[in-house]
């Protein structure tokens, strides 16, 4: 079995989008160990490219691949 480490980073980026993107209808995910190990390695690597991740729109856009998300 693979580490987190050696997934591509996008794949883990999208994987964590759509998981979070399904927190509202299935609530049990918000305790999720792999949803939290998953979370915690991407912010390591946000943090690692110069992303404040305490700034939702900075962690957002990083998420996004330099993405801005607007507001509707």
């Amino acid at each position: 079995m693979k580490l987190l480490t050696q997934y591509n980073l996008d794949e883990l980026k999208l994987v964590y989008l759509c998981l979070h993107a399904a927190l509202p209808d299935n609530p049990p995910l918000m305790d999720s160990e792999l949803l939290q190990d998953l979370q915690t390695h991407l912010q390591q690597m946000a943090k690692a490219n110069g992303v404040d991740v305490s700034h939702h729109a900075q962690w957002a856009t990083w998420l996004n691949n330099g993405v801005l998300l607007k507001r509707v």
